[in-house]
């Protein structure tokens, strides 16, 4: 099967109840509370067996490299069901950032050292880029190999074992960036967690004093390839967040009454979550828009995943607004899950550029209008 050969629509749903059966059975809200406090905050047994039990690092890794060569798509409804569940693993740092650099770059080489430990598990990749201001600019520079330099808001970044590192030009700000491998234990390398909004998705400051890096053959591109890749996969895991706060929702106005009636039938709430669900859908559907124009490779790729960054965040941020809202004042306690979902959401929007950079970037691909 090639990278770009999507699997039957049983397949996909077998798949999906595969990955929601685990996160199910050993991510639960009170073992995902429990993992974000031990050291690294992830859960590497969940992680481990999601990669033994379904193989979700090795989906979109071409055979050549180990993997089960299926579609991003599939790689997808592996993101969109750990977003439901807010597990604390690396799916979306290793299996789709990290190792999805390595594939953007075409390095042969690098593909065939640094994938296959990916795609098993065995191996977690972290992906180092923004600085300080964001993700305009990288926070690391190159000059003769040697990386110096800090990159911000670094998913997963404490329990990574590589580093791959976009990183500019000293005096050269406008120059073409470059990708580069990082042992994590590579002397000159350090690595500090930061404090969080969203205590679900550890982030970490990695700096870099003149660090010997390995120079991964790429086009001058590739970062915008990999925000590509990022904003697109995002995507899919904003809808499987904000899915699930719709779910949490209907069954907390369900179960609880007020004057002698179930919360759910009252007319303005009905009205209420019947928005929640237009915007769910709506946000599916432009999801799988911009996944699928990556995986067959089409020019509007970028242009989708963009769109796809500004609409599935506010509308991630709209539906975990009125979730809580709508589960009154336990929504906004820390005892509830629904306030999870809300950081996480305000959380995601600001990854890899906020959704006003994407929208700009957006109508500057937009052609003139005719008079």
């Amino acid at each position: 099967m090639s990278t770009h050969e999507s699997i039957s629509a049983e397949d996909r749903a077998a798949l999906a109840e595969s990955i929601r059966d685990v996160l199910r059975r050993r991510s639960d809200s009170a073992s995902v509370r429990a993992a974000i406090r031990t050291q690294g905050r992830m859960d590497r047994a969940v992680w481990e067996t999601l990669c033994t039990e379904v193989g979700v690092a090795a989906l979109a890794v071409p055979e050549q490299y180990d993997g089960a060569g299926a579609a991003l798509t599939e790689t997808a409804l592996a993101v969109e069901e750990v977003g439901a569940a807010l597990a604390p693993v690396p799916v979306f740092s290793s299996a789709v950032l990290a190792a999805g650099a390595v594939l953007a770059s075409g390095d042969d080489d690098a593909a065939a050292r640094l994938v296959p430990g990916l795609a098993s598990g065995e191996r977690i990749g972290a992906l180092c880029w923004a600085d300080a201001a964001g993700w305009s600019t990288p926070g690391v520079v190159a000059e003769a190999g040697l990386l110096s330099g800090t990159a911000e808001y670094v998913i997963d970044g404490e329990s990574a074992d590589v580093f791959l590192v976009v990183a500019g030009r000293p005096g050269e700000a406008g120059a073409a960036q470059t990708l580069h491998e990082v042992d994590a234990n590579a002397e000159g390398v350090t690595v500090t967690p930061l404090p969080l909004l969203d205590p679900t998705r550890p982030l970490a400051r990695v700096s870099f004093d003149e660090v010997s890096s390995t120079t991964l053959a790429s086009p001058p591109d590739v970062a915008e390839r990999i925000r590509t890749l990022a904003w697109a996969m995002l995507s899919a895991e904003q809808v499987g967040g904000a899915a699930r706060a719709l779910e949490l929702t209907v069954e907390h106005t369900t179960s609880r009454k007020q004057f002698g009636r179930a919360l759910a039938s009252f007319q303005a709430l009905k009205h209420a979550m019947a928005d929640m669900y237009v915007k769910v859908e709506a946000m599916r559907s432009m999801s799988a828009a911009a996944i699928d124009a990556l995986v067959q490779g089409r020019d509007d790729a970028a242009e989708l995943a963009a769109a796809a960054h500004v609409y599935c965040s506010e509308g991630y941020m709209s539906v975990t607004g009125s979730a809580v809202q709508l589960h009154g004042g336990i929504g906004i306690t820390w005892e509830h899950d629904i306030g999870m979902f809300f950081k996480r959401a305000q959380a995601d929007a600001q990854l890899f550029g906020q959704p006003h950079h994407a929208l700009a970037r957006v109508s500057l691909s937009e052609p003139p209008q005719a008079g």
